[in-house]
């Protein structure tokens, strides 16, 4: 299969989907439903449905062609030894993290609310990657699953725009990766923390990655095939 080459910012990237990953951030009950943990910070969740049909498109392109696809979720065991006490007790939430919610437990692992949503649920033989934190590659196996496939390229997508994509995005450009981001695949509480975090991956000629939309990678992706 020959290289795709897709349209974004600052410019086209070609990327082999044999050796690119879609990596769907945190879509969780506990951060797109009432009663999750999202809510008890105070957000209105509803602002993160924009990002699901056009995910659930990218995911159905991915599966078509065969790309590796990997879920992540945010959470913690449920003896909570791997949640930082810093973490617990970070601002005025109406329910903390182990409080039992509408889902459960607030982002424990094996909770209702820790599940990612029925839309994106992933089908079997995909991957997922339960963390800690809010990278994907810190405390999880990420980087070693990558690169026993080989995947030069990162394609990463789910919520939140500045905070876990961020993030992730710059876990895998320090580690060689290239990283695309689809925005319309992205949703944040605050939309104006979505397209500044936006605008910080492309500045400067790239310097976390590139910025693309899911219609353009799915016709990249589609005019390759």
């Amino acid at each position: 299969m020959s290289a795709a080459l897709i349209d974004a910012e600052p410019g086209p990237i070609a990327i082999d989907p044999a050796r690119t990953a879609l990596i769907v951030i945190d879509m969780q009950r506990d951060f797109m439903e009432p009663g999750g943990f999202g809510e008890t910070l105070g957000n209105d969740v509803s602002l993160l449905r924009s990002a699901v049909e056009p995910i659930k498109a990218l995911l159905a392109g991915a599966r078509e062609l065969g790309m590796l696809v990997i879920h992540t979720r945010e959470g913690h065991r449920p003896d909570m030894a791997d949640a930082p006490p810093a973490k617990v007790a970070r601002g005025a939430p109406s329910m903390r993290i182990g409080d039992v919610g509408p889902m459960g437990r607030i982002l424990i692992r094996g909770e209702p609310g820790h599940e990612i949503i029925p839309e994106l649920a992933p089908v079997p033989g995909e991957l997922i990657v339960d963390k800690p934190g809010k990278g994907a590659f810190y405390a999880t196996d990420l980087q070693l699953v990558l690169v026993n496939r080989a995947i030069d390229t990162l394609i990463v997508c789910g919520v939140t725009t500045e905070v876990c994509v961020h993030t992730t995005v710059r876990e895998g450009n320090d580690r060689g990766f290239r990283c695309v981001v689809p925005a319309d695949c992205c949703a944040s509480y605050f939309p104006e923390f979505h397209e500044t975090a936006l605008r910080m991956v492309c500045a400067q000629g790239g310097i976390f990655g590139w910025v693309s939309d899911s219609g353009r990678i799915l016709s990249a992706l589609s005019a390759n095939h």
